[in-house]
């Protein structure tokens, strides 16, 4: 699933779509309006971040509307979690190096 998300992001035109579904929820002729492609191509775009756990499909009747999913996000935050504390760290050494070196 995390390899799936990557992924997903990967691709710029999928990280567009996310910025779409952000504000709303669209069904598949909403999210291919805003695009110079097929539908058929924006439902594989949406399948791939469906696939990636970062955006939800509810059927609607005939229709199937697709929301962004937060939590889907979660190997991201955690993966750049791992960068933060690698700053953190390193800054945290930087300023008692500088302290100690003041005294």
């Amino acid at each position: 699933m995390t390899q799936d998300c990557f992924r997903a992001l990967a691709d710029p035109t999928r990280r567009d779509i996310l910025k779409l579904l952000r504000d709303r929820d669209m069904t598949i002729a909403e999210v291919a309006g805003n695009f110079d492609m097929t539908r058929a191509a924006v439902k594989k775009h949406l399948t791939a971040l469906s696939d990636g756990g970062l955006i939800t499909v509810e059927a609607r009747g005939r229709e199937k509307v697709n929301r962004f999913n937060l939590a889907g996000m979660a190997p991201v935050f955690d993966w750049l979690g791992f960068f933060d504390s690698f700053w953190d760290d390193r800054l945290s050494a930087l300023k008692t190096a500088i302290e100690k070196d003041t005294q």
